[in-house]
């Protein structure tokens, strides 16, 4: 009785499993779907090469840049659509430039396939299918407004509500007004944070002269408790200034000082107009469809085939 276990096992369970194993990493690439010759530029920022990708396998590298692989298939499909309607919006403006995108966080963040399979070495095929299936399912979509196009800004983290672009990047845009995003906080590691600089340094960086006391005064906010405008030691400085002088993750900051250290305690991470990613993730945990997403986050929009 024994032995004929053992000749099972051999003859019937193991070939199975073997199977199974070389099936799962000999699985094919999903094949993206082209319905036109629509070019991309892309400027790589550490080597100033121009490199021109079919827009759809752009994209594909946008969404690995962008979000966590883990997130929800819905949330991945969200961004694709405000990255592609982002894309495009780019190549609207810059079609007299050398290039129509930057490859870093200045436009939006594209890892190439060469980097991805180094990077997720035994699980690519796993997670580019993921991401190519979302290309495809979204295949052409963008968000419009008025039958244009919009600059579909998005961001990592809110603190509890994105921000409207005519207080961050002084330009009134109607689709892009604060709404409230109450899922960041189980959803985002970044939504608390913590940066402490030495005090010379600090003064060195915002362009003050040294001083042992740090004097704040005249903090104003906006209603979503991002800080607009503040005095230190006497000089007024925005909100937006202190956040890329001293690259800080958001503008919804406290700032102390502890004897040599300037300390600032923030909530957010981002800009905050837009789509927050990790709220996006959140709806989509919540049992929201990618499109549900978008229309939250992005007033008055609609969904359409370009």
């Amino acid at each position: 009785m024994r032995k004929l276990v053992i000749y099972t096992l051999i003859i019937v369970v193991i070939p199975f499993f073997v199977v199974i194993f070389f099936d799962i990493n000999k699985r094919e690439v999903v094949k993206l779907n082209y319905v036109s010759n629509k070019i991309i530029r892309v400027k790589r920022e550490d080597s100033g090469e121009i490199i021109y990708l079919p827009l759809e396998e752009y994209l594909v590298g946008v969404l690995a840049g962008e979000m966590p692989i883990y997130f929800e298939k819905e949330a991945f499909k969200a961004q694709a659509v405000a990255a592609r309607s982002y894309a495009m919006k780019k190549m609207e403006y810059n079609k007299d430039l050398d290039y129509d995108v930057v490859d870093t966080v200045i436009n939006q963040v594209y890892l190439d396939n060469n980097y991805l399979k180094q990077a997720w070495d035994d699980k690519y095929t796993i997670n580019i299918n993921k991401l190519r299936e979302v290309v495809n399912e979204t295949q052409n979509e963008c968000l419009t407004y008025n039958n244009e196009i919009i600059d579909a800004l998005f961001f990592s983290t809110s603190n509890g509500y994105t921000e409207s672009s005519s207080l961050v990047f002084n330009n009134d845009i109607p689709y892009l007004v604060s709404v409230k995003s109450s899922w960041d906080e189980k959803t985002s590691s970044a939504f608390r944070s913590r940066l402490s600089f030495d005090i010379k340094d600090f003064y060195s960086m915002i362009g003050l002269k040294y001083s042992d006391k740090l004097v704040i005064k005249n903090i104003k906010r906006s209603s979503t408790n991002r800080v607009i405008s503040l005095s230190i030691n006497d000089k007024e400085f925005s909100g937006r200034t202190l956040y890329e002088k001293l690259g800080l993750k958001s503008t919804d900051f406290t700032i102390s000082q502890d004897n040599d250290m300037v300390i600032f305690d923030m909530i957010g991470y981002g800009h905050g107009v837009g789509m927050s990613q990790y709220g996006a993730e959140g709806m989509a945990l919540d049992g929201y469809s990618y499109i549900d997403i978008l229309k939250y986050y992005y007033t008055g929009t609609e969904l359409k085939k370009i």
